[in-house]
């Protein structure tokens, strides 16, 4: 009679969870991860893939299609905006030289072009003519605001992946407080403990990332999803501030710093990592292996290539590298390199995740980006950072104030300023002990970031958007939400109140006066 029993609840319990909660295996799910550079790809395909072999449906608009067949997983090919980087690079390193302005404007034109590059794509505009239907919709987030269209257009709920962490834009679409006080922006090199001088710099760049956004960006991407997608539909603006469910960030409070998130809005940094090496190439393991004073990885990462360096900085990092006992591998993009030492290995792509892995590995020389930075630290690897834009000033401002790096401005390679930094990391154990503290700290963890992201989002999908999450905050203007208009109020009200009480009294002084003295002439 028991066994009975349980069986039935059992039954109503799944009954409960088909019905009321509805599936969370075998969704069709469509991601939007059109950015052309790789590091990017490979942090939305490593949960993309995740979620097709764990039975959803995926249709993945993305500029590196799969060479092989993958089940569940259908590619909208967008590729041909790789050229868009590749044009853009140069500009990328000239940024570096450039002013503050400059630099932070870059990015927002980089979005741009890359978000109507893909709108006007004919797979894609193929896909929004289509009658297709999707339980959700899985984004990146990198200045394309009007990609969450995708998410009204096919009536689905949306989650947002921002492969470098908390941002103004990703912040605005759940609510995330970001105190100024001690969150640095991430185009800067501050870290959460700021002097007066650097709150005035982030306040004042906070202010100019913000007008930006409004002036410069947002008519833009407005004018691109009221073209893209047809009517009816509502305000980009109104997309931005309700059409998302859940945020991800690729991101970690032990790579980075504490910081307040709203319920909806998910660390989930590091998830692209190998938790277990793949087999590296026999020739590559055979330069590993075969090192005797370790090796030093150099790499710009996919954005950035070494081959477009300035001769004149390309011949001090090689001065120094030739004077070096260890091996150097060398991310370069071209098929020569002039005046290549012997020591050092170039080949266009590296397996940089798992060359890091191996323990013959002294020293990442990286461009600072949060992937690479993230790799370094679970494999216990120091770093120098040459950061170029974005937030590789932040990551790399980290790494110099932890203890686990150096940072080598891009403005200021010379022969004597890297060999400097180099000696320093390698003839300093305290590098490498901060570096492997970290890596524990990050391993230390209770649910692997690949399986919570997978979580949450097939939680938003089970509860159709999960609205429960998001925060009241999103309903409140500006004025509202930072209290002012009750500060106003409570200061306001008593001032007022005493203001035209003095005027009374005053008032009726005065006139008691007048009065008097009127009848004094009258005597």
């Amino acid at each position: 009679m028991r066994l009975k029993w349980a069986v039935m609840v059992a039954l109503l319990a799944m009954l409960y969870a088909c019905i009321i909660l509805g599936p969370a295996e075998g969704a069709k799910i469509l991601a939007i991860f059109p950015t052309s550079a790789r590091s990017h790809y490979i942090v939305g395909s490593a949960l993309t893939k995740e979620l097709a072999r764990r039975g959803h449906e995926m249709t993945v608009i993305n500029t590196f299609p799969q060479k092989k067949p993958l089940k569940n997983y259908r590619d909208i090919d967008v590729s041909g905006s790789a050229d868009i980087v590749k044009g853009l690079v140069p500009n990328f390193l000239e940024a570096a030289d450039r002013s503050m302005w400059e630099s932070v404007t870059m990015p927002y034109k980089f979005g741009q072009m890359l978000t109507n590059y893909t709108l006007l794509h004919p797979n894609v505009k193929k896909l929004i003519q289509s009658n297709e239907k999707f339980d959700l919709v899985l984004m990146e987030s990198f200045l394309n605001d009007a990609h969450l269209g995708f998410a009204h257009h096919f009536k689905a709920p949306c989650v947002v992946l921002s492969t470098f962490g908390a941002s103004r834009w990703t912040n605005d679409m759940v609510g995330t407080p970001s105190p100024i006080s001690y969150v640095p922006h991430p185009f800067l090199s501050f870290t959460d403990r700021m002097s007066f001088v650097q709150r005035i710099g982030n306040m004042l760049m906070a202010i100019m990332d913000s007008v930006l956004g409004h002036v410069l960006s947002y008519p833009v991407q407005s004018a691109m999803y009221e073209a893209a997608f047809p009517d009816p539909k509502p305000p980009l603006e109104h997309l931005r501030r309700h059409a998302v469910s859940l945020v991800l960030l690729n991101n970690h409070f032990s790579l980075s710093y504490p910081r307040p998130y709203v319920p909806n809005m998910i660390e989930v940094g590091g998830m692209h990592v190998n938790r277990k090496p793949n087999p590296l190439p026999e020739d590559i393991q055979k330069l590993l292996d075969n090192a005797p004073n370790g090796v030093i990885y150099f790499s710009m990462g996919s954005n950035i290539q070494s081959s477009q360096l300035p001769v004149e900085k390309r011949e001090a990092i090689l001065r120094v590298f030739a004077k070096l006992k260890q091996t150097v591998l060398w991310k370069w993009e071209d098929e020569t390199l002039p005046n290549r030492p012997e020591n050092v290995i170039v080949k266009a792509w590296w397996p940089q995740d798992d060359i890091l892995a191996h323990p013959n590995v002294r020293l990442f020389i990286t461009h600072g980006g949060l992937l690479s930075t993230t790799e370094s630290m679970y494999h216990g690897v120091p770093v120098i950072g040459i950061p170029v834009f974005g937030d590789q000033y932040l990551n790399m401002a980290k790494a110099e104030r932890t203890g686990f790096g150096l940072l080598l401005p891009y403005q200021e390679i010379s022969e004597d300023r890297l060999s400097s930094a180099i000696n320093q990391i390698l003839g300093d154990t305290k590098y490498k002990t901060v570096a492997q503290s970290i890596s524990a700290r990050y391993r230390d963890q209770p649910q692997e970031p690949l399986d919570l992201a997978v979580y949450w989002v097939e939680y938003v999908i089970r509860h159709h958007g999960a609205v429960h999450l998001k925060s009241a905050g999103q309903e409140l203007g500006f004025l509202q939400y930072h209290g002012i208009d009750v500060i106003a109020t409570i200061i306001g009200v008593p001032f007022l109140f005493f203001y035209l009480l003095f005027k009374l009294l005053c008032g009726g002084r005065s006139k008691k006066n007048v009065s008097v003295n009127a009848k004094k002439k009258r005597n």
